[in-house]
């Protein structure tokens, strides 16, 4: 699976905010986190607001594990 958290129209629109640079990053790193939470709630059939941090821990571990087993491609992270 290849997804962009971030698309390059998101991230010219961060820098354009009158934000300050560590506001900047975390507006970045939500608008990610926000997409791949979306990602793993579809791979788990629940929605967002139903995900907890067990079902979030298990699924990153799998996703680590697709990396070493299967390679980089296998993987949802790609990093």
């Amino acid at each position: 699976m290849n997804e962009n958290f971030l698309t390059p129209a998101e991230s010219e629109d961060v820098d354009r905010a009158l934000l300050s640079s560590s506001e900047k990053f975390l507006t970045r790193l939500t608008i990610s986190s926000l997409r791949l939470l979306k990602i793993i709630a579809a791979d788990l059939n629940v929605s967002v607001e139903e995900l907890t941090h067990e079902q979030l821990i298990s699924w990153f571990e799998k996703d680590a594990a697709l990396k070493r087993e299967q390679g980089i491609d296998a993987a949802t992270l790609k990093w």
